[in-house]
């Protein structure tokens, strides 16, 4: 009796963590056979990163009640990869990834990715949305999916119609279809089955309706835990030094880490527990990439719909993430066989799902009526994903936020009070500088010169050396034509030892 005390008082949440565990593991086993199956490598490797997320990542310090796999927002990015460099050197740039990580997050830069535009990431995954979708289209129809986005998304069309004659394609339809049904409808089931996770479900119903019906689709192909894992060869290091590698290693990087620090902000919002912090998640993040690098396994992040699932099953702290890698551990190691039931139509089904849960198309229309600058970066940066690639459309989703945030910090106001009579006062807020200094003097030179001027520069946020100097020219020039100077209040310049006692 007294060990069951000292065991509860030791363990008070063992229960409902233990509970939540089961929870997360069922959310997530279709969910890493489905991403791995979409990533273009054996579905092993995606219970490997899980079981990985659970047992390494989730023993580290950050953010205790996220939970970490593979993601469908790293799909895209690794079927290229594998596809570019083979799948020997998946592994040698998840483990560069992961030794990123681990720096950035000892150098204390994590919280600077909190610093990165909402849009750009959200466009990130808006476009990682609409290529998983339009991808794995092409294995519902029982086709081969084309290269690249743009031609995934052209060759959909043709591909329905050449499904429409035959029988494995509309099969591969159905049970697709039925997936994506079971998805949409399961919140609407009795509590008591809703005590099954809907992906489960969804792919468990699949798996049952095609083998009760024998129908004609194609199932996952299994290797084994041990036959699938694939230590990186020291060769594949060599490729380190090419600048196509190295900007694979940088795009895993950064959206990796960014997918995982705003998942850990959105975590942060479910609970009233301890906050993230956001260099020791990275540090874990990196940590566990650098062992699925090592191991050959697919990439990991944070992922928000695991993450929401250990929450509301009533998590309390990270034991339940570490148990949810013991089960999937447990699950490779006893019935790997499983797997081969699973119809890859049923996956395609889950990761559609997820795909268009990517896409902020509300939103996006939110947006658009707030605030049509970031609504256009987003817009921007999905569409340059689908078009060109994931790195470069992040690059310029980022360029077009540093645009956007220059030209607002250059914003500046000026406003004319002409009565008619007396002195015209004009008045600056804002940001003056040089970027919009031609805008400002335009504005200035037509003022009357036959009447005193005021130039009130004070309710000016920021006033640079070169719109200052300007001013005080104009000021000069306009004084000589004979009439009153002008009378010229700027923002008083601050002496280094003011500046110190206010910051003080």
């Amino acid at each position: 009796m007294t060990s069951n005390r000292t065991r509860i008082s030791r363990f008070p949440h063992l229960k409902r963590d233990f509970a939540a565990s089961l929870v997360v593991f069922l959310v997530a086993l279709p969910l890493c056979v489905g991403v791995a199956v979409a990533s273009g490598v054996p579905a092993e490797l995606g219970l490997v990163t899980g079981i990985v997320g659970g047992l390494v990542t989730g023993l580290m310090r950050g953010s205790s009640l996220q939970v970490s796999g593979p993601a469908a927002g790293m799909t895209v990015l690794v079927f290229d990869a594998v596809k570019e460099f083979g799948l020997p050197a998946l592994g040698a740039i998840v483990l560069a990834t992961g030794l990123l990580q681990v720096a950035m997050g000892v150098l204390r830069l994590g919280r600077y990715f909190r610093a990165i535009s909402v849009s750009v990431v959200e466009g990130m995954l808006a476009g990682i949305g609409l290529v998983l979708i339009a991808g794995q289209l092409y294995p519902a129809l029982a086709a081969k999916a084309p290269d690249s986005g743009l031609r995934k998304i052209a060759g959909l069309p043709g591909a329905f119609l050449d499904a429409l004659g035959t029988e494995k394609a509309l099969a591969s339809l159905a049970v697709c279809a039925g997936t994506i049904a079971v998805l949409l409808l399961w919140k609407r089931a009795p509590a008591k089955l809703r005590a099954v996770p809907g992906p489960l479900a969804a792919v468990g119903l699949a798996t049952l309706a095609a083998f009760a019906l024998s129908l004609p689709v194609t199932t996952v192909e299994v290797q084994g835990l041990l036959g699938s894992i694939q230590p990186p060869p020291l060769s594949a290091f060599g490729e380190l030094a090419g600048v196509g590698f190295l900007g694979t290693v940088v795009a895993f990087t950064l959206i990796a880490s960014a997918e995982s620090l705003f998942s850990a902000a959105a975590v942060d919002r479910l609970h009233s527990g301890p906050r993230t912090e956001y260099d020791r998640e990275l540090v874990a993040q990196g940590t566990g990439n650098t062992v699925c690098g090592l191991l050959g396994a697919l990439p990991m992040t944070a992922v928000i719909v695991r993450s929401a699932a250990n929450v509301q099953a009533g998590a309390r702290t990270k034991a339940s993430r570490v148990l949810h890698g013991v089960w999937l551990l447990l699950f490779a190691a006893l019935l790997p066989g499983v797997l081969a039931y699973i119809p890859i139509p049923a996956l395609a089904g889950i990761l559609i799902y997820s795909g268009a849960k990517l896409v902020p198309v509300r939103a996006l229309a939110v947006l658009w009526r707030e605030n049509r600058g970031e609504a256009l970066i987003l817009s921007v940066t999905a569409a340059s994903i689908v078009a060109v690639s994931m790195f470069e459309g992040v690059l310029i989703g980022l360029a077009l936020a540093v645009v956007k945030a220059a030209w607002e910090a250059s914003h500046v106001r000026l406003e004319v009070v002409d009565k008619g009579s007396g002195p015209v006062e004009a008045f600056l807020s804002g940001n003056a500088t040089f970027l919009r200094l031609p805008k400002i003097l335009d504005s200035l030179e037509p003022l009357p010169q036959d009447r005193p001027v005021r130039l009130d520069l004070s309710g000016l946020h920021h006033l640079d050396h070169a719109c200052r100097t300007a001013l005080e020219n104009w000021a000069e020039r306009h004084s000589a034509a004979g009439t009153e100077p002008v009378q010229l209040t700027v923002p008083a310049r601050r002496s280094p030892e003011s500046a110190r006692a206010k910051a003080a």
